[in-house]
């Protein structure tokens, strides 16, 4: 079964590019990573590590070995993997991706917040919490 993957990308220009595809379906290889942050790989590798030692994100849900068809086989990172290095890491690409995930947070159309806690999966509204 082959795996669909697609990434996120900037251009020469600084426009950060999404795919249109479900956050499931974002998973970016090491050097895809590199390229998109302007980093190099102890960096890039040092602040993976950071992430899963700080407990932000658990190895298993984030990251998967993908085989190639040549039999080589890489290690892929999920979407919560790339917003969590766009906020540890002080680069371009890395400004780029943070401005345009705050972006399509701040510009959403719908009138209400929803709180959804990652640890036990509570979901929570402004009227429970008197946010209003």
């Amino acid at each position: 079964m082959k795996q669909k993957r697609n990434i996120i990308t900037m251009d020469e220009y600084g426009r950060i590019h999404f795919p249109d595809a479900t956050a499931n379906d974002i998973w970016m290889s090491k050097n895809e990573l590199i390229d998109l942050f302007g980093v190099i790989y102890p960096t890039l590798k040092a602040n993976i590590t950071a992430i899963y030692k700080s407990g932000v994100l658990n190895e298993h849900e984030v990251q998967r070995c993908l085989n190639l068809s040549n039999g080589i086989s890489i290690d892929v990172y999920a979407l919560p993997m790339i917003v969590a290095l766009s906020f540890r890491l002080n680069t371009l690409g890395a400004y780029k991706v943070r401005e345009y995930i705050i972006e399509k947070l701040t510009t959403n159309s719908r009138n209400h917040i929803l709180f959804f806690n990652v640890r036990t999966h509570e979901c929570m509204n402004e009227s429970k919490y008197g946010l209003n």
